[in-house]
């Protein structure tokens, strides 16, 4: 078992309830990844489900989850010979953290799309991409610690006080640990970009309020590549949406988050 397996991990009490434990390791200056939290509650969903993977997950994030003891709660709404659909909760203190509606159904992995469109932009190699800078111990951002994000060098402009003016992020993904993506993986892909807007000049954390995505392939080994972007910002909301493709080179998922502009 890998460390993000066992991080993720969701152990059946009964029919409803599995015991879970936050792991610190994916914490963002106290608060957890919003998508490592969508990764523990899958494994429950998946886990009660007579389908094996994940297709749709909408996700309320009600509050800020923290690390420590915690339960998922499962309803099962409807079960049918190609999808169920489930209601998942993330319990804490006796609180709900993260309620979600999910859909799970079992994908061919050898499935080959009758329609596919191309990435909306073209990534530099590899080898032209940066990482960002270690994070001060202080900050007690552990999740930077979890994974491998090489950016295309612009979308992180902000760091040096030249933004692009445009919410956009974008980056090869993979974990640190040796392992290859999926959907478990994938969950916590969707979220694992800076937010958008800090491109657009914006800094500060910026909580996600609802965030739905779609698994759409099972992917292939090696890296991912995210590409983020947002369509408006305003009142103090914006939105980001993500595509994960794989290194075969397949649109593997997609996601749509509402969240809060950060104050910085």
């Amino acid at each position: 078992m890998t460390k993000f397996d066992e991080a993720t991990r969701a152990i059946r009490l009964d029919d409803t309830t599995y015991d879970v434990c936050l792991d610190n390791g994916y914490s963002i200056g106290g608060p957890l990844n919003g998508g490592y939290l969508l990764a523990v509650v899958l494994r429950a969903a998946v886990d009660e489900s007579p389908h094996a993977h994940p297709v749709s997950t909408s996700a309320q994030f009600l509050r800020a989850a923290t690390p420590g003891p915690a339960t998922v709660r499962v309803e099962r709404l409807k079960s049918g010979r190609t999808a169920t659909m489930t209601r998942a909760t993330l319990i804490q203190d006796g609180r709900p953290f993260i309620d979600t509606l999910v859909t799970t159904a079992t994908l061919d992995g050898s499935a080959v799309p009758e329609w596919t469109g191309e990435p909306p932009v073209r990534m530099p190699d590899l080898g032209e991409c940066v990482k960002l800078p270690d994070p001060k111990p202080e900050s007690n951002i552990n999740l930077n610690g979890q994974m491998e994000l090489l950016f295309d060098p612009p979308t992180i402009g902000w760091l040096s006080g030249a933004p692009t003016g445009r919410p956009e992020s974008r980056a090869y993904f993979r974990l640190a640990e040796e392992q290859d993506p999926d959907p478990f993986v994938l969950a916590l892909a969707v979220d694992a970009l800076p937010p958008v807007v800090f491109s657009a000049g914006s800094r500060g954390w910026a909580p996600t309020v609802e965030l739905t995505w779609h698994l759409r392939a099972l992917p292939a080994p090696g890296w991912l590549t995210l590409l983020g972007g947002g369509r408006l910002i305003s009142d103090g909301w914006f939105d980001e949406e993500v595509e994960v493709w794989d290194s075969a080179g397949r649109l593997v998922a997609q996601s749509r988050q509402l969240a809060r502009v950060g104050r910085g």
